[in-house]
């Protein structure tokens, strides 16, 4: 039997609270800030799996970047120093974030050593990325 790692993000929170601080997160990583996400006080306890999470209400622009956040579609750059493909996460410091194809741990990069992926290496690195899984087994 194998086991899939999963990132913190990938795995079910363990309280309502962790599920808002993680949405919450997420949120601000792409510029989102949604003043009246809760814990909808209503719905039992936090530690209830069939806790409600208040979105509460927002404007029409924190409205609009969060329809933008959910269809970003994903930016792969390649780090020129080192020949990896990454997917592009962000700016921080600037530096640009970097996250392998697949998931893992990210990396920083000076923007000047930072050139767009081409199409055809991020479906390759992607095949490779599935075939190797595949063969440590996981799924």
């Amino acid at each position: 039997m194998s086991t899939k790692e999963t990132a913190a993000g990938e795995r079910p929170a363990r309280t309502a609270e962790e599920a808002v601080e993680r949405l919450r997160a997420a949120l601000r990583g792409v510029g989102v800030v949604l003043p009246s996400l809760r814990v909808d006080p209503l719905s039992v306890s936090d530690e209830d799996p069939c806790a409600l999470v208040d979105l509460g209400r927002c404007n029409l622009v924190v409205a609009s970047r969060l329809a933008a956040a959910l269809s970003r579609t994903p930016e792969y750059a390649v780090d020129t120093r080192s020949g990896r493909i990454g997917e592009v996460m962000g700016q921080v410091g600037g530096r640009v974030q970097l996250r392998p194809i697949g998931g893992g741990r990210e990396w920083d990069c000076p923007p000047g050593s930072v050139e767009p992926a081409p199409p055809d290496e991020v479906l390759r690195e992607r095949v490779r990325r599935l075939n190797r899984d595949s063969v440590s087994g996981v799924t």
